[in-house]
C-alpha cells in the first residue's frame, strides 16, 4: 500500500497511463528527450530521430527490455522533450545535458564537476599560465580538458621547466629593485625589473602556446636557430641559456611516446570494459608524437554496447574540447558514425575524419592505446582497494545485506576452470579487511572428477580446504588423548599447493588453513551453492557462511531465500563483490593454462618406468618421434644411450 491507501498496482498503472498520454503528444520529429523521477529528478536524457517512436520503445514488453532499460522505466514519473532541426544538434544538446544533470542511467565522464584546463591569458600584457575548470569567451587561449588535476598540474609542471614565463601575480612595472628567485633558477626572465623586452617575453609565451598544442618540434627548432644567432652576437651568457632551454625540450619531447612516421594531426581513444566498469584512453598526437595522453573513467555503462559508450564518450569529451583535430582514430566505431562526425566538423569548423585503423602504423596506434586503458582500469579498482572507508563501508554493507553476524574480515572465493572436462582446476583467492592476501592464495588440480562436473569438482575443492578446520574442530572438542594416539595424524594440505616460505626467526604463523572465513564466495548460482552448503553440512561447519554470485545479473544466492540478493548497482559491496570473484576468476584461468600447456606437451614416454627427461630426450633425438620408437625393433631401443636390453622391452611394451 502506497501512503495515501492505494495499492502499488494502481499507482503504477495511473503513471503508466500518464506517461502514455505524453508519449502520445511526442512530434515525430529530431530531438531530446528528458525522463525524470517521482522527485522531479533528471534520471536520463536521450536523443532521437524520431521522438515519439523512440520513446515509445521504453513502454512497450519489459520482457524484450535489457535490465538497466527495465529499472529505467519504473523510476520513470515525466518526460520532457526539445525538438531540434537536425540529428547533429540532436546529439550536441544531448551531451551538453548529460554533463550539466549528471543521470544516473546515462553513460557520463566520472566525477565530472568541471574537468581542468590550462589557461594562458595572452590577453594580459605579461600573459601568465593558470589552472581553470571554467572556459570562457574572455580571449585566453585553453588547453584541456584534462581527465584529474593530477594530470594538469603535471602539464603544468613540464611547460614551466622549459619556458621561463613568470608565475606571479603582481602588477609589472619593470621598476622592482631586484627579481625574485624563480630568475636565479632560471624559471623566468624578470619582467619586474626589465631585464627582458615585452617582445622576448612575448616569444616566451608564443613557444609555450605552440608547445601546449603539441608542436614542439616547431618551438625545437626556433630555439636552436634563437641560440645560433645569439652565438654568432658574442652573447654567450643568452646563447647557453638557450643552449640548456633546448636540450630539455628534446629531453622531454624524446620521452614521448612515438606514433607515426608521417605528421599527423589526430586524437586516439580506446575503450576497456570490465564488468560494470569502463575507461577511455586518450592519446593526443601532434606531428610524429604523442604529445600528451590522458585517461577516463566512465559510469552509467552497465548494459550498454561499446558502440553506445564510445559515442556517449566522445560527445561530451569534444563538447568542452578546446580543440578538434582533423582525424579521430577509434578501437571500435560508434553508434551513429555520421551524426558524430557531423557535430566534431561544425565544432573544428573544418573537415573531420573519424577511423577505425586495421592495419598498419595507425593500429599499433590504437592497440597501445587498448592496452593502457586496461591498465588504467586495473589502476582504479587498485586505488579503490586501497581506499580503507570504501572497503569498511562495502564490508559492513554486505553484513547487512546477507545478515552476517559480523563484518567479513576474511572473504575467501572458488572458481572453476576447465575447458571440456580437461585440465579442470579451482582457485581459491583470500582478502582480509577487503584487501587482496596474495600469500594466501590457493589453487586446486580437480583429482576425483572425470569430465565437466562443476559442482562436483566444487564439492571436492571444498572439502580439500574445510577437512583440516573440522578435524581441529573436532581434535578440539573431544577430550584429551596420549602423544602416540594415531587419530591426531595431521591431515595435509592439498598436495598441489605451494605455502609460502616462514621468515627466518619470526614465530610461525597460524596456517591459513585453520581461520574461519567471515564469507565464502563460490562462483556460481544456486547450483554451486548447493554443492558448497552440502560440503559444509557434512564436516560440521554449518556457521561458515556461504553464497554464490551469479555472473550474468550480478545476483547473490544466500542458503533458505529462494530469491537472489541483488545490491544497488552502485553500491561498493557490490563493487566489493565482483572484484573478488574477478580476482578468483583470473586466478583460476592463469593456473588452468598452465596445467593445459603442461599437458599438450607431455608425451607416451612420460608415462613409462625408468623413462626420465634425459632418455626420452636420447630416443626421440634418435628416432625423431614416439611413432618411430613404437615401430622400432626392442634391439634398436637398446642400442640407444643410456638403453639396456630390460628398458627396451619395458618401452615396447608400455607402446
Amino acid at each position: 500500500m502506497t501512503t495515501d491507501g492505494t495499492s502499488d498496482s494502481t499507482s503504477t498503472d495511473a503513471r503508466l497511463e500518464a506517461i502514455t498520454k505524453q508519449v502520445r503528444a511526442l512530434p515525430e520529429r529530431p530531438g531530446v528527450y528528458i525522463m525524470r523521477d517521482a522527485r522531479g529528478d533528471v534520471i536520463y536524457i536521450g536523443k532521437a530521430t524520431r521522438l515519439r517512436a523512440r520513446v515509445r520503445s521504453y513502454f512497450g514488453s519489459s520482457r524484450s527490455l535489457e535490465p538497466k532499460v527495465a529499472a529505467l522505466v519504473l523510476q520513470v514519473h515525466h518526460l520532457e522533450h526539445v525538438v531540434t532541426r537536425t540529428e547533429a544538434e540532436a546529439l550536441h544538446l544531448e551531451a551538453t545535458l548529460v554533463k550539466r544533470h549528471q543521470p544516473l542511467f546515462n553513460v557520463r565522464l566520472k566525477d565530472d564537476k568541471h574537468y581542468p584546463y590550462l589557461k594562458v591569458d595572452v590577453q594580459n600584457p605579461w600573459p601568465r599560465v593558470t589552472i581553470t575548470r571554467r572556459v570562457e569567451n574572455d580571449g585566453a587561449r585553453y588547453f584541456g580538458p584534462y581527465a584529474s588535476a593530477g594530470s594538469v598540474r603535471k602539464s603544468l609542471d613540464v611547460a614551466k621547466k622549459l619556458f621561463p614565463w613568470r608565475s606571479c601575480t603582481k602588477v609589472i612595472t619593470g621598476t622592482d629593485p631586484r627579481p625574485c628567485l624563480d630568475y636565479y633558477i632560471k624559471r623566468c626572465i624578470a619582467p619586474c625589473t626589465a631585464y627582458c623586452t615585452p617582445e622576448e617575453y612575448g616569444e616566451v609565451v608564443r613557444q609555450t602556446v605552440l608547445f601546449l598544442e603539441g608542436r614542439s618540434t616547431e618551438v625545437l627548432e626556433k630555439v636552436e636557430h634563437d641560440m645560433e644567432d645569439a652565438a654568432e652576437a658574442l652573447e654567450f651568457e643568452r646563447a647557453a641559456r638557450l643552449r640548456d632551454q633546448a636540450r630539455a625540450i628534446r629531453t622531454v619531447t624524446e620521452r614521448q611516446q612515438m606514433a607515426s612516421t608521417t605528421p599527423l594531426d589526430a586524437d586516439v581513444f580506446a575503450l576497456a570494459r570490465d564488468g560494470n566498469e569502463a575507461c577511455v584512453q586518450a592519446f593526443f598526437v601532434r606531428g610524429t608524437q604523442v604529445a600528451d595522453t590522458d585517461s577516463f573513467m566512465l559510469d552509467g555503462t552497465q548494459d550498454e554496447t561499446g558502440a553506445a559508450i564510445i559515442e556517449a564518450f566522445l560527445a561530451q569529451f569534444y563538447e568542452s574540447a578546446t580543440y578538434v583535430p582533423r582525424t579521430v582514430l577509434l578501437s571500435q566505431a560508434p553508434d551513429d558514425e555520421v551524426q558524430l562526425t557531423a557535430v566534431l566538423r561544425e565544432r573544428r569548423g573544418g573537415a573531420v575524419e573519424i577511423r577505425i585503423p586495421e592495419r598498419g602504423e595507425l593500429r599499433g596506434l590504437v592497440q597501445t592505446a587498448e592496452e593502457n586503458a586496461a591498465e588504467a582500469l586495473r589502476a582504479h579498482r587498485t586505488r579503490w582497494l586501497s581506499d580503507r572507508d570504501k572497503t569498511q563501508q562495502a564490508l559492513s554493507m554486505l553484513q547487512d545485506e546477507l545478515d552476517l553476524p559480523a563484518p567479513p574480515a576474511r572473504i575467501e572465493c572458488y572458481d572453476i576452470s576447465t575447458i571440456q572436462g580437461t585440465s579442470t582446476v579451482a582457485s581459491m583467492v583470500v582478502f582480509k579487511h577487503g584487501q587482496p592476501a596474495n600469500s594466501e592464495y590457493r589453487r586446486f588440480r580437480i583429482k576425483t572428477v572425470e569430465g565437466q562436473d562443476d559442482f562436483a569438482s566444487m564439492r571436492e575443492v571444498l572439502t580439500r580446504r574445510f577437512r583440516r578446520l573440522a578435524a581441529g574442530r573436532r581434535i578440539a572438542l573431544a577430550p584429551p588423548k596420549s602423544d602416540d594416539d594415531p587419530s591426531l595424524e595431521a591431515h595435509a594440505e592439498p598436495d598441489d599447493l605451494e605455502a609460502p616460505e616462514p621468515d627466518p626467526g619470526q614465530p610461525e604463523p597460524a596456517s591459513p588453513w585453520d581461520e574461519v572465513p567471515g564469507l565464502v564466495i563460490i562462483d556460481g548460482g544456486k547450483g554451486q551453492l548447493g554443492a558448497a552448503l552440502d560440503v559444509m553440512r557434512d564436516l560440521g561447519l554449518r556457521d561458515v557462511p556461504v553464497c554464490g554470485l551469479a555472473k550474468r545479473e550480478e545476483e547473490i544466492f544466500v542458503q533458505d531465500i529462494d530469491d537472489p540478493i541483488i545490491l544497488p548497482r552502485t553500491s561498493e559491496a557490490l563493487y566489493l563483490v565482483q572484484r573478488i570473484r574477478d580476482e578468483a576468476h583470473r586466478f583460476a584461468i592463469t593456473y588452468h593454462r598452465k596445467v593445459r600447456g603442461t599437458a599438450a606437451t607431455k608425451s607416451a614416454l612420460d608415462s613409462i618406468p625408468g623413462i626420465g627427461p634425459h632418455r626420452k630426450r636420447a630416443l626421440l633425438r634418435k628416432f625423431g618421434s614416439v611413432k618411430a620408437v613404437r615401430e622400432a625393433t626392442i634391439e634398436d631401443i637398446a642400442t640407444t644411450v643410456g638403453f639396456t636390453r630390460r628398458l627396451a622391452e619395458t618401452v615396447k611394451r608400455s607402446l
